[in-house]
């Protein structure tokens, strides 16, 4: 078996890819992988670690208003697809899977116009330019929220969720709680904004340090690597409550996840995705940054399901996110009620699932 597989930009396209490459892995260990994505992207660094075959191709997204740069994408597309092309002929691969970011664009398209089976996965509930347009083009559609059906075919579309959940299931999680400096018996919340962070969390974070360290449960508070050193700078000042712990980075998420009682984050797809399959409560910040808003409509798949509370950016302060944060953690049957509701939206074998849904594409083609 041979796929190609493309997916860059951010981490939210590229780990559901690697966590379906890991789980094809598992099932066929003779499947070869063509990974393509772009030079300058997370892709680049995150790809070849995982000793995976990688070729780059050269692509910008387009603007949402009329520019001259747009006109450049245009060319930049087409010679992506003559690119793509070329590997794809040198590959030969059974299926091609793109999971999101503008490099799945002209490789996707590229593939279909050779008739070598295609895939879309779409992990938030609102879809982007990338995969509306690909969307005409390819054989199946993957989804991870039911609100993205809407955006597409019907006779396409499948949901299987995001494979990333697949990956967190099974950690240990005092182990996780241990490696990170938590204690392995305190109830534990975990505030991050992202592998980059997030200013305004931050802000709001260090505003509250004063009222935390009066509360009965312990912090893990990940500021991303940009912010780490303004962070602690502010922390020193104003003091760093003992029940707080200040990290840059968590390298080993799905086991420190796995150990955590309440998260504060932002609302990607790939991050909701770990939270519903373990079943954890959560305060979500939605990035109002982001194409279409969508992750403030992640977030509310959330919400109105009793998973998660949702707590906008623009109403976001130390003493709002505290109060947020003690109305679940101070109340057991409040945090018990929104884990049940966070574990029925969990799809803990989308892995699988988006496996299947190749594994037929490919009998399809072969008849």
């Amino acid at each position: 078996m041979k796929i190609a597989v493309s997916g860059g930009g951010t981490g939210g396209h590229i780990y559901p890819a690697l966590a379906l490459i890991r789980e094809i892995q598992k099932v066929d260990k003779n499947a070869e992988f063509l990974y393509i994505g772009t030079q300058n992207g997370l892709e680049s660094k995150l790809v070849p670690r995982e000793n995976i075959p990688f070729k780059s191709i050269y692509i910008t997204g387009f603007k949402r208003k009329l520019s001259i740069e747009n006109i450049k994408t245009v060319f930049r597309f087409l010679k992506g697809v003559k690119d793509s092309k070329k590997f794809l002929r040198e590959f030969k691969p059974d299926v091609v899977i793109g999971t999101g970011g503008y490099v799945c664009g002209p490789v996707v398209y590229a593939a279909a116009k050779l008739s070598i089976p295609t895939i879309i996965h779409e992990q938030n509930s609102v879809p982007g330019l990338t995969n509306k347009f690909l969307s005409r083009y390819v054989n199946k559609i993957a989804i991870c929220f039911e609100e993205a059906k809407e955006f597409f075919p019907p006779v396409k579309t499948v949901f299987t969720g995001n494979p990333r959940a697949s990956e967190v299931i099974g950690k240990d999680g005092i182990k996780g709680r241990l490696s990170a400096g938590l204690s392995a018996t305190k109830p534990a919340v975990l505030i991050f904004g992202g592998s980059r962070g997030a200013r305004p969390i931050n802000e709001a974070v260090v505003k509250s340090f004063p009222e935390l360290s009066s509360r009965p449960y312990q912090v893990l508070y990940v500021t991303g690597d940009a912010h780490y050193n303004d962070v602690k700078k502010e922390a020193d000042l104003i003091g760093n409550p003992d029940n707080v712990i200040i990290k840059p980075f968590v390298h080993n998420m799905p086991e420190v996840l796995a150990g955590i009682d309440l998260v504060v984050s932002r609302a990607g797809a790939t991050t909701l995705a770990e939270l519903t399959s373990l079943g954890i409560p959560s305060i979500l910040i939605p990035s109002p940054y982001v194409t279409n808003n969508h992750q403030e409509k992640n977030a509310r798949s959330l919400s109105e399901h009793g998973a998660a509370e949702v707590l906008l950016e623009k109403e976001l302060t130390g003493n709002s996110l505290i109060n947020h944060m003690d109305r679940i953690m101070l109340n057991p049957d409040v945090m018990k009620e929104m884990k049940v509701k966070a574990k029925e939206m969990g799809v803990p074998d989308s892995a699988s699932r988006l496996y299947k849904v190749m594994e037929q594409l490919m009998k399809e083609n072969q008849k």
